[in-house]
């Protein structure tokens, strides 16, 4: 047991979920887990679970469906998610939701990205030089006192991974991020996401054209609820017996 969370960043046991009492099985006994500092590409038909799979891995499900019932443990670094606070989660992993919208609130994108670290009471001059690398990292400098829900949807998911990734989190989640991203800021997250993993962060990410994403270490296949595949880019099964 000790071994086996002190290599992972994540390790999930036995995940079953459904959004309501006698609803259907959205996942079913899903079992992995995922080395520290290695980026997992979640693909599958529309429907198959991967979005609720990110909600779970983040604990944000709680959040987004009260009735939701879950079973089996998720851990992060070694933490169970769903018996931490919060403020707690936020820090040991972050979500970028398929909907932006959801997470955005402040009236330019300054303020959005700093919000975060304000609320650790960090020094003014720290949350502005974090601030500052955050939006020339991701190429959104020129956006920096633009009113975030009048941007476009690309330039949205951009400011939402800078506010995520604001609270400097070791697991970090992204819901189709790329979807809406053109060629050069599609080039740009990837290096990024290089970058974090190079940091030692752990990177889980949906999408369905799997052609489109570069350095990936796993690819992950959900069906039905169910984890059909779990493979390195040589074919080799990386599934966790646990």
């Amino acid at each position: 047991m000790k071994s086996e969370t002190k290599n992972n960043a994540v390790v999930i046991r036995g995940l079953t979920y459904q959004y309501r009492i006698n609803g259907s099985i959205v996942l079913k006994n899903i079992e992995f887990c995922i080395p520290k500092g290695e980026f997992t590409l979640v693909t599958g038909l529309s429907g198959c679970g991967k979005s609720t799979l990110c909600l779970c891995i983040s604990g944000a499900d709680e959040l987004m469906n009260p009735d939701g019932i879950l079973t089996g443990e998720v851990i992060i670094n070694g933490k169970d998610i769903h018996k931490i606070n919060a403020a707690e989660r936020a820090l040991e992993v972050g979500i970028v939701f398929q909907n932006m919208d959801t997470q955005l609130f402040s009236f330019t994108v300054e303020d959005e990205i700093a919000f975060a670290p304000e609320n650790l009471c960090l020094p003014p001059e720290k949350i502005k030089e974090r601030v500052d690398y955050l939006l020339n990292l991701l190429g959104i400098e020129y956006l920096r006192e633009s009113h975030p829900h009048r941007l476009s949807g690309g330039e949205k998911s951009l400011v939402v991974l800078a506010a995520v990734l604001a609270l400097d989190p070791p697991v970090v989640i992204m819901d189709e991020v790329m979807s809406q991203l053109d060629k050069k800021s599609k080039m740009r997250v990837i290096d990024v996401i290089r970058m974090l993993c190079d940091m030692g962060k752990t990177i889980i990410a949906v999408e369905h054209d799997i052609k489109a994403i570069e350095s990936v270490h796993h690819i992950m296949v959900l069906q039905d609820g169910k984890l059909k595949s779990f493979r390195d880019l040589n074919g080799e099964d990386n599934t966790c017996h646990i």
